[in-house]
């Protein structure tokens, strides 16, 4: 412990004599470890961390690939390949005995009234077993259990999650067994859930838990008889192993027990199929996958990103250390004297290499401690590039966890840049050193072509880097360039859901109609419409249809895309008309059914586009006889979900012509910049129901941006740790070059002395450059090629292997490594040899 002591004192001592040194060191470390350790805070919450419950790692998540005929509704809690039944659920739950429990939920959005006010958010339909299996224990109150999960519509009942009860409810105490009013309907509050706990789907944070029988209470549309129909699907389903039950064993359990429902109870009630389609329902079995994290679609789209992004972290972390290596290989040699002499006077290597490493481990743990500055700083920005819906899952703090990794991975780079240079610094040649002053020690070729390898790899990993974030780039750009098929320019767009609030039906017609007249006589307003279906925003609404003409069959694609909107829909948001009419007040309850197509549902069902208009068609699949809607209207192709997806098959229907809308979200064009109109429909809103949430409210470009928002933060981030990498490189290589200049002075004194020329000494030294560029270039783009193809899932309208952008990355190296070689060549063309000699 004495000799760690004065190592230390000694340490410090030697680098507050070297400040310039000291700085470069540890800013170069605390760039490299901050970004690390800003992309693992992400990489931990997203995809590490288990859910904050009993026993996480014993839970399992549930799906059920395979064909689903009837209807399927899914949300950010999975693909749909994993929804059930309500009716199969409660078929497993009650007759499996793999698991120690099953439990189903599914997250609904929820206007919530406490008092007078109304504020808008997500709840979340849980069975009976949820809680129990989790092992959560309340704050405040009870949980929801089985004996509320018992009756269909039975149990209106709710618990708080703590941050909805510690924010809006001011954490009073006496909550329980008072109201709160959901999508309209009243529920008493038994309990309140403990703080941490946000439910089993990352992504979403549920303000109120909702027993799952009550379903048709909190959600318009859902019927009590769609509890019982076998082709509904919609809940998800986890379970908690038993511990003397491997996963293996459960699964072959559940799947004989989900096999025979399969072909005892649900076979004989499918219609249409063909026997091909039959025979794979029949052959469905369930999976069963492992689940601490919970049920998300976060998991599977940020995976990629996120490791991408901490391997491209990692790469700027190792240039990062190459550098320091390379300063401590000079360093050391500087002190070869010092450490020839410590070791005459009876200091063993083992203690000169724990000297060295003690400075490089002080280095490192200034430069870790320095980096949580850096990694907040980034997560910062992160936060400030993501939308609201994004960044609201995700903790812009410092979690102990990433204090630990960054800590690691301090004592880690310590010992990478440390050890190399403390062995080469301290090898046992005392008489040529202290005979030669250290100069020998300083340029021997192991070093020097340690130092090249590692000039080398920053090269190889700065074109790596560089080629990446070229790719991404494109891509981005290529997203930008994307044909919307509509104005998305000075648009406001917000929701508005009266069914939550308990509107029935007319009402709510009449409430949403008079919204449209309002905001119409805003001053600037051009023109304003409504769809059903927000556009941009990543929902999908489908139904099969028959089409005039077109011959349907179990084994033909009849699905479409539809939404439904107000008048003058196309002429609000810029959608070229190339025949017929679109909707106008007219189009109401009672009159002719109209609609209007796109040109890719035109060309999915055959049809002519200069006789589409006045074809008939009908939804659900009906038969030809059946056909009860006119189309009067071919639109030009827009997109529908997602700004990077295909337009796909859609139809339009008149919104005035439904007698179930409970929501819709607003279209308003202004002439002007849209901040005004922006201020001004919330209050709009409150002056025709006080109570009634404005959600979602924003313009349609910045719809249009939030839709590729990861296609943003991933360019954006690769593209600043590709700059920061090629900096860093180019710094290195200047480094090692400077530095060979210097102990080659006498060499290129001598070669002068004899004829050579400055011209010819300049080219010795870029050649040098040239072949460690090359080495390093040519490794780069293999690594680039096979990074590219591994993330080109990721990119739009852009290959992996793209030849112009690897070319585009070439040239930036090149351009680069020669403009910092440059000035180490030329000083080495400008040596006096007679002062060299002299010197020597």
């Amino acid at each position: 412990m004495k000799h760690l002591w004065n190592d230390i004192r000694y340490a410090l001592r030697q680098l507050r004599r070297s400040p310039g040194f000291t700085a470069v060191v540890v800013v170069s470390l605390a760039l490299g470890i901050g970004a690390n350790a800003a992309i693992f805070s992400l990489f931990d919450q997203l995809l590490l961390r288990p859910l904050p419950v009993h026993e996480p790692e014993l839970l399992v998540n549930l799906s059920a690939p395979g064909p689903k005929p009837g209807s399927t509704s899914c949300n950010q809690a999975g693909s749909c390949e994993d929804v059930f039944s309500y009716a199969m659920f409660r078929d497993l739950e009650a007759e499996q005995d793999a698991l120690a429990g099953l439990a189903a939920h599914v997250i609904f959005g929820a206007n919530l009234a406490t008092g007078d006010e109304t504020v808008t958010g997500d709840g979340m339909l849980v069975s009976g077993q949820y809680f129990p299996l989790l092992g959560v224990q309340p704050v405040l109150g009870r949980l929801l259990g089985p004996d509320d999960d018992v009756t269909v519509g039975g149990h209106p009942v709710t618990v708080l999650s703590y941050d909805f009860w510690l924010t809006r409810m001011g954490a009073d105490p006496g909550v329980l067994d008072t109201v709160v009013t959901i999508n309209g309907h009243t529920f008493t509050i038994v309990g309140v859930a403990p703080p941490g706990f946000f439910g089993t789907t990352l992504g979403a944070r549920p303000d109120v838990y909702v027993p799952l029988t009550m379903r048709s209470q909190v959600q318009a549309g859902f019927s009590m008889e769609s509890f019982q129909n076998r082709r509904s699907y919609w809940a998800y389903v986890f379970g908690r192993l038993r511990p003397e039950v491997p996963l293996p064993q459960a699964t072959q359990r559940l799947n004989s027990l989900y096999g025979s429902i399969i072909n005892d109870v649900e076979a004989p009630l499918q219609e249409g199929m063909t026997e091909q389609t039959l025979a794979q329902f029949r052959a469905k079995e369930l999976s069963v996958e492992t689940g601490p994290h919970g049920q998300s679609d976060v998991h599977d789209e940020a995976g990629l990103p996120l490791l991408l992004l901490l391997g491209i972290t990692a790469m700027v972390l190792i240039i990062a250390c190459a550098n320091i290596a390379n300063l401590l290989l000079a360093r050391g040699a500087g002190r070869a004297q010092e450490m020839a002499v410590r070791g005459s006077m009876g200091a063993g290597r083992r203690r000169l290499v724990l000297q060295l490493l003690t400075e490089a481990g002080l280095l490192a743990l200034m430069g870790g401690a320095l980096s949580l500055v850096v990694a907040y700083w980034t997560l910062w920005f992160i936060g400030s590039i993501l939308p609201p819906f994004a960044s609201a899952i995700i903790s812009l703090q410092l979690e102990p966890s990433v204090l630990l990794f960054a800590g690691g991975l301090a004592v880690a780079t310590g010992l990478l840049f440390g050890l190399y240079p403390a062995l080469q610094a301290t090898r046992p040649d005392l008489v040529t050193t202290l005979k030669d002053g250290g100069s020998r020690n300083s340029g021997s070729r192991g070093a020097a072509r340690f130092r090249a390898v590692l000039v080398t790899a920053q090269i190889a990993l700065s074109m790596t880097l560089l080629v990446s974030s070229g790719l991404f780039l494109q891509s981005l750009v290529n997203v930008t360039r994307v044909d919307l098929g509509m104005d998305v320019e000075r648009v406001a767009t917000f929701r508005l859901s009266p069914v939550r609030n308990g509107y029935e039906s007319e009402r709510s017609q009449i409430l949403l109609q008079r919204v449209e007249e309002e905001l119409a006589a805003l001053p600037g307003v051009t023109a304003v419409s409504s769809g059903m279906v927000p556009l941009l925003s990543g929902s999908n609404w489908g139904t099969d249809v028959s089409v005039e003409g077109f011959e349907g069959g179990p084994a033909v694609n009849s699905n479409s895309r539809y939404n439904q909107v107000g008048p003058g829909y196309f002429r609000t948001l810029g959608m070229p008309l190339l025949s017929g009419r679109e909707f106008t007040e007219a189009d109401v309850v009672g009159a002719p059914r109209v609609a209007v197509v796109n040109e890719t549902f035109a060309r999915q069902f055959d049809l002519d586009p200069r006789e589409t208009v006045g074809k008939f068609m009908a939804t659900g699949g009906s038969g030809q006889s059946e056909l009860d809607i006119q189309i009067v209207g071919l639109v030009q192709d827009a997109n529908y979900s997602e700004v990077k997806q295909e337009v796909p098959p859609l139809f339009f229907l008149p919104a005035r012509q439904s007698s179930s809308l409970g929501a819709l979200t607003f279209y308003a064009r202004t002439g002007s910049t849209t901040e005004p109109l922006l201020r001004a429909i919330p209050g709009l809103v409150r002056e025709l129901d006080p109570n009634l949430p404005v959600e979602e409210l924003k313009t349609l470009e910045q719809q249009a941006s939030e839709s590729v928002f990861m296609d943003r933060m991933i360019t954006t981030l690769s593209s600043a740790f590709a700059l920061l990498a090629t900096l860093l490189a180019a710094l290195g290589l200047y480094g090692v070059l400077a530095y060979t200049v210097t102990q080659r002075t006498r060499e290129i004194g001598v070669r002068m002395a004899l004829g050579a020329e400055g011209r010819r000494v300049r080219n010795m030294i870029l050649k040098q450059i040239g072949w460690m560029t090359a080495v390093g270039g040519f490794l780069g783009i293999l690594a680039a090629f096979g990074l590219g193809r591994a993330v080109e899932s990721l990119l739009f309208g852009v290959s992996g292997g793209d030849p112009w952008i690897m070319l585009a990355g070439c040239v930036t190296v090149v351009v680069v490594a020669f403009s910092a070689g440059y000035l180490p060549a030329r000083r080495a063309s400008l040596v006096d040899p007679m002062i060299s000699l002299r010197a020597e």
